[in-house]
């Protein structure tokens, strides 16, 4: 499976997991933006960044830090490793 493909469905497991938890979530992830979704929830909006196998390096992880948003939103990354069943989540 090619890297851009494996990247798509892991995104998309994400929209599935939020979504369950009761976010409105739109995928921008063709965009090359810092985050690949945006969830709008009741109560707050998350911009995530989604990875496979691995955590954003150095110089990404201080761009999403630095990304200015508002106080009722997180920022997350959620990385899907292999095989397993749910996401490492860490908000930033």
């Amino acid at each position: 499976m090619n890297t851009k493909r494996k990247g798509s469905r892991a995104e998309y497991k994400s929209i599935k997991l939020l979504e369950a938890a009761g976010y409105r979530c739109t995928r921008a992830a063709a965009s090359l933006g810092v985050f690949d979704i945006i969830g709008v929830g009741q109560a707050d909006v998350v911009l995530v960044q989604v990875k496979s196998n691995r955590w954003p390096g150095a110089g990404e992880m201080e761009t999403i830090a630095r990304f200015a948003a508002p106080t009722n939103c997180r920022k997350l990354i959620h990385v899907w490793r292999d095989r397993r069943p749910e996401p490492e989540v860490r908000e930033i």
